[in-house]
């Protein structure tokens, strides 16, 4: 099993900024690719950014704007997210690839997810 716990949601006003962490935890051998997702209600849950041996990837929207980084000794990665808009309220949810041992020995590829926290962006 394998979990994945964000922090660093909350209020900030327009052209704000505020920082996500997501720890992952758990029997993780390795982990491939790490990322953020984010939804708002009624709308399906898209891509922010990844992160898979250093290499980015962001959504147009946040480019420019937005920073993922990893702490690979921490199974960590983070989102620096500056110059908020309204419309990025949603609630962000961390995103791993991990590869996780069994209990028998063996190593399985799967998915994890966090469980989100809310970003408001208000004045």
């Amino acid at each position: 099993q394998v979990q994945l716990v964000e922090s660093g949601g909350g209020l900030v006003q327009p052209g704000g900024s505020l920082r996500l962490s997501c720890a992952a935890s758990g029997s993780i051998f390795s982990i491939n690719v790490m990322g953020w997702y984010r939804q708002v209600p009624g709308k399906q849950r898209e891509l922010v950014a990844t992160i898979s041996g250093g290499i980015t990837n962001y959504a147009a929207s946040v480019k420019g704007r937005f920073t993922i980084s990893r702490d690979n000794a921490k199974n960590t990665v983070y989102l620096q997210m500056n110059s908020l808009k309204p419309e990025e309220t949603a609630v962000y949810s961390c995103y791993a690839n991990v590869v996780h041992l069994t209990s028998g020995g063996g190593r399985v590829v799967g998915d994890a997810w966090g469980q989100g926290t809310q970003v408001t962006v208000s004045s």
